[in-house]
């Protein structure tokens, strides 16, 4: 018993031991961690280690707003990401320093140089610079927009006194140099008379009024055919076929009858008989008159006191053959159209005129006809219709204008320009190409100095031959650009954009 007794004293003495080892080790580490910390933020090594981490940030020249701690690309453009530099300790309580080249210049220093003096450039007086593509966005520094494009700089004298003449437009100022090289061309405003003109295009068709059906009044058969196609040219009074008729036989023989007993009974005292045998004579004369016997064939008869088998007819009109419906042997009878002759010396042209030009044609109107075949061909010929309905699809009026046929040069069904002036003033005329049609309203650029253009928003009357009548805005003897006005009106609106509320000094 007395021996395990000493045997539990001795090992509850060398639990004892080594539980104190063990805190005393405990108490060595604890100590070196709290030295070792105080050392560390207490010392200069924190400092190192702030500065290092600050030191690691990169971001990216076309788009600022990229942070990365470490090299790389920018996600957006590609481009090399540039180290952050941090602002040294006096700039800190100092005065803002000058950003060198190539180094970014601090926030606060960009947003409070906005309403400081703006920088001198040479004699004028730079404001700012500008998004040569978004006018909205505004720099005091030099600077590249997301394309890679140099900012724009604006100087006082182009955005201050640029008083709107016309709503969302000022004056622009150009220099020598720009003028130059936009090629900007100007002329004076006259005071001339000057036409309006509308050209159309017409077709050509023939004449109703000089067509003309030749029918046959007897009954007979065709012995001889003088004309024997269609489209041959006939002269009036040349014989177009020979005739055999019973009918006219008869009357050929009543006719000599006639005549023999208006000699006898002209021999007689009595003027009754006398009178009576005249009107049997011109009775039987006229009845082969309206069987269109020829005139010469008549006196033909006169002379021999024969009767002809045949009789020749001849053409009543001038013209072509456009329909024949006859052979030689046929047997005709009253009625039945023999040719129709159409008689194109003279022809219409129908065209067709949209509402607001048809409104001031009147009949008589003078018109100019030329060929697109032959540029050298023109015309003279007058309005002679003007149909009173509107063609419903495609909203226009039919107009008719008849024109000479010298040499039959148009033929029916032809394309033909026709060029009718409907109105003459006499007023301010500019160049057509001087106005800019916006939709809503119609501008000039007046250089109003060596260098300088403004705009006017102008009224326009007639327009005709490239010119255009002025009836406010612009006065006789006034300048007005005609060539790289849209170079102009480009620059006018985006300096009165720079000149408007948004574009000021307070860009984004």
């Amino acid at each position: 018993m007395h021996d395990m007794g000493n045997l539990e004293t001795s090992s509850g003495k060398r639990r004892k031991k080594v539980r104190l080892v063990l805190g005393l080790l405990l108490l060595g580490v604890l100590g070196a961690f709290i030295a070792f910390q105080a050392g560390l933020f207490g010392g200069h090594g924190v400092k190192e280690h702030a500065g290092h981490a600050k030191s690691e940030k990169y971001t990216c020249g076309m788009h600022p707003w990229i942070i990365a701690d470490k090299p790389g690309d920018c996600p957006i453009c590609g481009m090399k990401l540039t180290k952050i530099e941090e602002m040294p300790e006096a700039a800190k309580t100092g005065p803002s320093p000058t950003p060198q080249a190539g180094q970014a210049k601090p926030a606060d220093d960009f947003f409070a140089d906005l309403g400081k003096k703006p920088v001198s450039g040479g004699s004028r007086k730079l404001l700012f610079y500008r998004n040569p593509m978004n006018p909205m966005i505004t720099s005091p520094v030099p600077g590249k927009d997301e394309m890679g494009m140099d900012f724009v700089p604006v100087y006082e004298d182009e955005v201050q006194n640029s008083q709107a003449v016309v709503e969302g437009r000022v004056a622009v100022r150009l220099t020598a140099e720009s003028l130059k090289a936009s090629g900007v061309q100007t002329t004076a405003a006259t005071e001339q008379a000057i036409r309006r003109t509308v050209r159309t295009v017409g077709i050509v068709t023939p004449d109703e009024t000089r067509i003309r059906h030749v029918h046959t009044k007897i009954d007979g058969w065709v012995e001889t055919l003088h004309t024997n196609f269609r489209g041959q040219l006939v002269e009036k009074g040349a014989p177009i076929l020979s005739l055999y008729s019973p009918t006219l036989l008869a009357g050929q023989e009543e006719y000599l009858r006639a005549r023999e007993a208006a000699q006898k009974f002209s021999a007689n005292q009595d003027e009754g008989l006398q009178r009576l045998g005249k009107q049997l004579f011109e009775a039987a004369r006229r009845r082969l008159e309206l069987y269109d016997v020829p005139e010469s064939f008549i006196a033909e008869l006169d002379r021999t006191g024969k009767v002809r088998r045949t009789v020749t007819f001849n053409a009543p009109v001038s013209g072509f053959v456009m329909a024949k419906d006859i052979f030689e042997g046929q047997q005709v009878s009253p009625g039945l159209e023999l040719f129709t002759i159409t008689d194109l010396s003279r022809v219409w042209i129908e065209a067709d005129l949209y509402e607001y030009e048809a409104r001031a044609v009147a009949i008589g109107q003078e018109a100019v006809l030329n060929l697109p075949y032959d540029p050298g061909v023109a015309l003279t010929g007058q309005v002679t219709y003007v149909n009173p309905f509107l063609t419903p699809e495609s909203r226009t009026l039919k107009v008719r204008f008849e024109f000479a046929n010298p040499g039959y040069m148009l033929k029916p069904a032809m394309y033909a320009d026709v060029t009718l002036v409907l109105a003459t003033a006499q007023g301010v005329v500019v160049p057509d190409s001087a106005l800019m049609d916006t939709g809503v309203r119609k501008l000039v650029f007046v250089q109003t100095a060596s260098d300088t253009f403004s705009p006017r928003e102008v009224r326009v009357g007639v327009r005709g031959d490239g010119l255009a009548q002025i009836l406010s805005g612009v006065l006789a003897g006034e300048q007005v650009v005609v060539k790289a006005n849209f170079l102009i009106d480009s620059e006018s609106r985006l300096r009165a954009a720079l000149a408007g509320p948004a574009g000021g000094h307070g860009g984004h």
